[in-house]
């Protein structure tokens, strides 16, 4: 049986990228040397394991997201509070909450330092 076990995508600023996951909620929760190359930076939500790998390339100043990437999403049992806490430290939703659907989950996304988009869901309860 297979299983998705994580997302990897590069990052410019392990400290950076680092803290506006932590901001998320994320945790590190190891850290890889590969080489004089790069680090691969583990981060998980509580209790689930590490399912976002950062990697962060030696020399490296910049990168093309490119077309085909969409976004990774989280929930938020409170998205105004969640928007609130994260706008304390700078982090500013593309958008206002809003629902795709009549009766659907309130959604808004966010951005990450290196432009990659993160959607957060409300799920209540």
């Amino acid at each position: 049986m297979s299983e998705l076990i994580h997302t990897c995508y590069r990052i410019t600023d392990i400290d950076r990228s680092v803290a506006f996951y932590q901001a998320l909620g994320f945790e590190e929760l190891s850290r890889m040397q590969i080489r004089d190359e790069a680090v691969n930076i583990f981060m998980g939500l509580p209790g689930d394991g590490a399912r976002l790998e950062l990697t962060y390339n030696f020399g490296v100043d910049a990168y093309e997201i490119g077309t085909g990437y969409g976004h990774i999403a989280i929930t938020a049992s409170d998205l105004d509070a969640t928007l609130a806490a994260l706008g304390e430290q700078g982090i500013e939703p593309e958008r206002a909450p809003y629902t795709v659907r009549e009766g659907g989950s309130r959604i808004c996304f966010v951005r990450d330092p290196d432009g990659y988009r993160i959607e957060l869901i409300e799920r209540a309860g």
